[in-house]
Order: C-alpha cells, then sequence, then structure tokens
C-alpha cells in the first residue's frame, strides 16, 4: 500500500492505492486549507470548495513521487492557468509548474512525499514579506 509522508507536519500515512489525497489527509487531521503564506488557515478548513477543485486553497507540492500521482487533469490545469476568480493558486503555481497540483483532484498510486500549503514565491522572492 502506499505511503504518503507530510514533510511540514511530520506524519506518514498509509493509504490503498488510487486513493484521494484531500480525503486521505482529511482523514488523517491533516490541514490542507493553510491559507496564503499562513494568513487565514483557521477559516479556510470551514470556508473552501469541500474538494469541487474550485477554491485552489488545498494546493500542495509533491515534492517526490510525481510519478505515483495521476496525470493534471484540464481542470486542474485550468484552474493554475487562468487566474480568475481567484488568483491566489495561480499565482501560487508560479515556479511550481512540475511539482503543483490540487489535493482534491490527486489520486496516489504509489508512495508520494507532499509539502502541504505552500508558500506563494514570485521571482524567488516570498510574494508577501
Amino acid at each position: 500500500m502506499p505511503i504518503i509522508k507530510f514533510i511540514k507536519e511530520k506524519k506518514e500515512i498509509e493509504v490503498p492505492r488510487g486513493a484521494n489525497l484531500r480525503k486521505s489527509a482529511i482523514e488523517a487531521g491533516i490541514n490542507l486549507y493553510q491559507g496564503i503564506n499562513g494568513f487565514g488557515a483557521t477559516i479556510n478548513q470551514y470556508v473552501n470548495c469541500h474538494g469541487l477543485g474550485q477554491c485552489g486553497m488545498c494546493r500542495v507540492l509533491i515534492t517526490k513521487g510525481m510519478e505515483n500521482t495521476t496525470p493534471m487533469g484540464s481542470m486542474e490545469k485550468f484552474k493554475f492557468r487562468v487566474p480568475l476568480p481567484d488568483p491566489m493558486a495561480a499565482l501560487a503555481y508560479v515556479g511550481n509548474e512540475q511539482t503543483m497540483r490540487l489535493a482534491c483532484y490527486t489520486e496516489v498510486n504509489g508512495d508520494v512525499e507532499v509539502q502541504t500549503g505552500p508558500e506563494i514565491d514570485l521571482f524567488g522572492e516570498n510574494f508577501f514579506s
């Protein structure tokens, strides 16, 4: 069975092949909705699209094992490339095109390492600092 390692939380969970990353993280008590560089993390746990891929707040970086996830679908690509109605997902995608995914659209088929709540980082600088 695949193992998902959450880097920031220092937690590993074992999931069945084909498990949804968002559902598995929530069942393990991991908060995927960490806001913009940590701001808004509390309210984002409750105010989100609940896995429909519309808000872009469940974005994660797959640091290892990208080949063990399903390919990025058209809806996920659209959310990352079109900055409307919420530009944050598209801004976070800049510079992370090969590793950024929406947890709600990602199925795990092998071992992966995940960084939750990636910071928005444009042109090598932290966007909000």
